[in-house]
């Protein structure tokens, strides 16, 4: 892999840092990046990293010469404007695309979302489900999907992932407020009972999927696929496991669904909590997805279990918890600002 130039869009982020240690791991050393934000890793002298917008064309396309393989995760989350979420997810995947193609580039991945698949009524989901996204964010990321879909009827190689809610070190954001709350000591509310099931996954085996979409036949990586852990049990079961890691007894107690919601939709218009509607809509309900077609044609052969990834999370958040400290933001890399959240965790 000597000989193969990498290009990550979003490369600041939790996703990226992990999938170019995963390519350094694996022999792949010439690595650029493309993101509005600094590289401030331990492995800045390792990567050429350019500071840039993926909705600025004539800068991707510079950072895209002598690319061979795209891994096109830069996206704009929840938390941003609605104008920044559609430009960032559907003109810079246009972007980033157009680039690729005019390079010959051999390899893309697209980074998509399980929330492209809105509120279902029917679990598991399928790659060949209605696509009905929730919100800005579930929109931006299907009208990207379908960019990918025109590139290749032009003849690109285009893998489109669909990965449910990834964990794992450096993964901060809306799970910071669950393991501060844990850390500190506290209980944690459930809306509903907790006896849904609800899939995440690993950051380590989305990396193994994206890898295996750079490396696998070509026919199978010009798919689409959704990704997520193997193993799961009811939210109950798998957030109770932290909670029981931090040793104070507390546990997972169940929330009225409908006055809740409610609440939770009053706070966010208010810009008084950072939950969302795809985090406070969905946490009730059953979310799993089908990983049979990755593993039939990918390979794919996840490691960790929700229990697993929440733990090793927990873990690098209690031992690197003083390097963030005070700090929030609306990156997973920073922990989101609790607002009003913060008062309620007292009663728990």
């Amino acid at each position: 892999m000597e000989n193969v130039k990498v290009l990550v869009t979003g490369g600041s982020g939790f996703l990226a840092i992990n999938m170019i240690r995963y390519l350094r791991d694996h022999g792949v050393k010439d690595i650029r990046t493309l993101d509005i934000a600094p590289f401030d890793y331990p492995e800045a002298d390792e990567v050429d990293h350019v500071l840039g917008d993926v909705r600025d064309l004539e800068c991707v396309r510079k950072c895209m010469k002598g690319v061979k393989w795209v891994i096109h995760t830069a996206a704009a989350l929840p938390l941003y404007s609605e104008e920044d979420i559609i430009s960032t997810e559907v003109k810079g995947s246009e972007n980033v695309l157009k680039a690729a193609e005019e390079e010959g580039v051999e390899r893309f991945v697209q980074i998509s979302s399980t929330a492209v698949y809105g509120v279902p009524k029917h679990h598991p989901l399928y790659e060949t489900d209605l696509l009905v996204g929730v919100g800005p964010y579930g929109l931006g990321k299907i009208n990207a999907e379908i960019k990918c879909h025109e590139a290749r009827q032009r003849g690109m190689c285009v893998t489109i992932i669909r990965p449910k809610s990834f964990i794992g070190p450096e993964r901060l954001g809306v799970f910071a407020l669950f393991y501060d709350w844990a850390y500190t000591g506290h209980g944690f509310p459930m809306i509903g009972s907790g006896k849904n099931r609800y899939q995440l996954m690993d950051v380590d085996d989305l990396d193994q999927a994206i890898w295996l979409s750079l490396t696998g036949p070509r026919e199978a990586a010009n798919d689409t696929y959704n990704i997520g852990a193997e193993e799961f049990t009811t939210m109950r079961e798998d957030y109770q496991a932290v909670l029981d890691r931090a040793g104070h007894g507390k546990k997972i107690r169940g929330m009225p669904v409908k006055p809740i919601v409610f609440i939770l939709r009053i706070l966010e218009k208010l810009h008084l909590s950072p939950l969302y509607p795809w985090v406070y809509e969905t946490a009730s309900t059953d979310s799993f997805v089908s990983i049979d077609k990755a593993k039939a044609k990918l390979g794919f052969r996840p490691k960790y279990s929700n229990k697993d990834a929440l733990l090793r999370n927990y873990d690098w958040y209690v031992e690197h918890l003083k390097e963030f400290e005070g700090k929030t933001g609306v990156s997973h890399r920073v922990p989101w600002k609790q607002g009003l959240l913060a008062c309620a965790k007292w009663f728990f």
